[in-house]
């Protein structure tokens, strides 16, 4: 009992500084994706991929600053746009990198097919590609040739490991973190039921997040505090997620969702809504097939991730939003990984070998705490069924039930929170974000 106070009652960001807005140019509201005009920016990494980043079929973009440590290699299918955004989307949060700050940084080779092209700008808004090894293919604006680009982040693998089986495992070996709340999988959608009170909400999930025929479901949550941390533990080698979910009818607690998936190795997130929060995928040997119409949230992986599309659907987007959540402490706080200024022109030769230059630690200036307006409607309810409402089970297990093989998947509702956790959270939040 002492443990598991002293785990909830203690909380930390996501390791190496990410998750929050970076800059003094900060929006105080994040809309729902739009085509807006640019007024503000963000220097925080929203998508960051420990293995290689492949484009494939129709994706269109990926918004926001991206640091992939392997090779970033597109090659879309004939008849698709033959375009592919980073950094600056034309529909999104509209909130992209700073102006000539790097939009896209790889560590290994950068290849765009022949014909199609790889853009870091729009209109007046442009960024930097930096690439460490080759380059082949048209990029636009010119990328800067840099043998070291990746290695200010190269830490930030290993720490999203650690942290991702630290959320999902409070021991750090195998005993599963205590869950909060009930997860109801009634066919036409999963029911996540917090405990109303926790400023940590933590969920266990050990199943796919699909239909019963495989197919798209709504992602629901209900019970949760305003201003509460939403962890979505994800457990199992090999997940799906296929959903049609929208907007949050909830302010604000898109920007404190977290989705961790600490032990798969095959992750597929798909289907035709806008997927609500941030992903964590902590496994390096991973592969991560995403082709849901649009994510909203941080994407940060330590494996590879393959950013395509489904049949004949196009325009499938990564949009860039923050996680402001605070979550189970993990031990040390590791120094902030920095974002570093781009040099204007490139100096490095083929034969040349950077000489390592200490990594400032850099002072982060947190934006202020979105208050997100919401326009997409919430699907409606499924059906009950012929069996009645499905009730979680006690015992936390994934039984199937009735002819549809409807399954229940419940958790523990933790009630172990002492009167002065919440306090002591807050103040917590407080000094950090002072």
């Amino acid at each position: 009992m002492v443990g598991t106070m002293a785990s909830l009652a203690l909380a930390d960001p996501l390791p190496g500084g990410l998750g929050p807005c970076l800059g003094s140019d900060c929006p105080t509201t994040w809309l729902d994706p739009n085509n807006g005009p640019v007024t503000h920016h963000d220097s925080t990494i929203n998508i960051f991929v420990g293995g290689d980043f492949l484009v494939r079929e129709a994706a269109a973009e990926a918004e926001g600053k991206i640091v992939t440590l392997g090779r970033f290699d597109m090659d879309k299918r004939e008849g698709a746009s033959q375009i592919y955004n980073v950094g600056v989307a034309g529909v999104g949060s509209r909130v992209p990198p700073p102006d000539g700050s790097d939009y896209l940084t790889v560590g290994g080779d950068l290849t765009v097919a022949t014909g199609q092209r790889l853009l870091a700008e729009e209109g007046t808004n442009h960024g930097v590609v930096t690439y460490a090894d080759t380059v082949a293919g048209t990029v636009i604006p010119d990328p800067v040739h840099d043998p070291a680009a990746a290695d200010p982040y190269t830490a930030l693998r290993d720490q999203l490991t650690a942290a991702s089986h630290c959320y999902a495992y409070d021991d750090d070996r195998d005993h599963r973190r205590p869950a909060t709340g009930t997860v109801v999988n009634a066919g036409s959608e999963t029911v996540f039921t917090g405990d109303g009170t926790s400023p940590l909400q933590v969920f266990a999930v050990d199943a796919d997040l699909v239909s019963a025929q495989d197919g798209q479901q709504g992602l629901v949550f209900h019970g949760i505090p305003d201003g509460a941390t939403v962890l979505v533990n994800v457990y199992g080698g090999s997940r799906s997620i296929s959903t049609l979910m929208g907007s949050l009818p909830q302010a604000g607690l898109r920007e404190h969702l977290l989705w961790n998936f600490p032990d798969a190795t095959e992750v597929g997130l798909h289907g035709t809504g806008q997927f609500q929060g941030s992903v964590l995928i902590g496994q390096r040997s991973s592969t991560a097939t995403l082709d849901m119409s649009g994510t909203n949230g941080r994407f940060y992986t330590a494996g590879s991730l393959t950013h395509t599309s489904a049949g004949e659907s196009g325009g499938q987007e990564l949009h860039a939003y923050p996680f402001d959540g605070d979550l189970p402490s993990c031990g040390e706080e590791p120094t902030p990984t920095p974002t570093p200024t781009p040099t204007p022109t490139p100096t490095p030769t083929p034969t040349h070998t950077p000489t390592p230059t200490p990594t400032p630690t850099p002072t982060h200036t947190p934006g202020p705490k979105p208050t997100p307006t919401h326009t997409w409607p919430q699907e409606p309810d499924g059906p009950d069924g012929p069996d009645g409402p499905d009730e979680p089970h006690p015992g936390g297990e994934l039984p199937h039930t009735g002819a549809r093989g409807e399954w229940i998947l419940g958790g523990i509702a933790a009630a172990l929170l002492a009167a002065g956790s919440t306090a002591t959270l807050m103040a917590r939040r407080a000094r950090r974000r002072g």
